[in-house]
């Protein structure tokens, strides 16, 4: 089968199901307005007519774009963050916003010390890190990237990453633990 036609068949596919498609989203993820469930089809359709071997005939395509669709709502759970707005209120009258209560003059020079404080502590953690560690802990908790993408990307197994992210937390918790203590007092 040609690519051209590979890709009319599932074209077609997609212009019959439309509909179905972005009620099988919407099931999976209820929160989701329309538009949400169409990007996800739509996301989906695009990362399959992209995919570098298209000329090999799919089999059963609806259930090879169904399964797609749920690994991509999958993907979506698990790269969900939840961000707080800078004009979102956060005092019980609705009247404080984060974006005044970060310029307020009364929260300026003290906490701004303590912060660098801060940074200094934990970078000097950080540089106490093997290469190895520094990296998975940088990777996993500042980028915020998967353990899978990483393994896939490093080409070490996810439970040698978890290891050393852990012995990673745990020097970072040593390192720190003066600091910490002396911050609850």
């Amino acid at each position: 089968m040609s690519a051209e036609s590979e890709k009319g068949r599932i074209a077609e596919f997609f212009r019959a199901e439309k509909n179905r498609l972005k009620n099988y989203v919407r099931r999976w993820v209820q929160d989701t307005a329309d538009r949400d469930s169409e990007d996800i089809v739509q996301d989906v359709m695009v990362n399959i007519f992209n995919a570098a071997d298209i000329t090999a005939p799919i089999d059963n395509l609806s259930a090879y774009i169904y399964r797609s669709l749920y690994n991509r709502i999958v993907d979506g759970f698990r790269r969900r963050r939840w961000y707080l707005s800078l004009e979102d209120t956060i005092d019980e009258r609705g009247t404080l916003t984060l974006k005044d209560t970060l310029s307020d003059i009364r929260y300026g020079a003290q906490s701004e010390l303590e912060r660098k404080e801060i940074r200094a502590q934990i970078h000097d953690a950080l540089d106490e890190l093997s290469f190895e560690q520094r990296r998975v802990f940088i990777a996993t908790e500042i980028e915020g990237r998967p353990y899978r993408e990483l393994s896939d990307l490093w080409g070490i197994p996810v439970g040698t990453l978890l290891s050393q992210k852990h012995r990673a937390v745990q020097k970072i918790r040593i390192a720190l633990a003066p600091y910490l203590t002396e911050m609850k007092e």
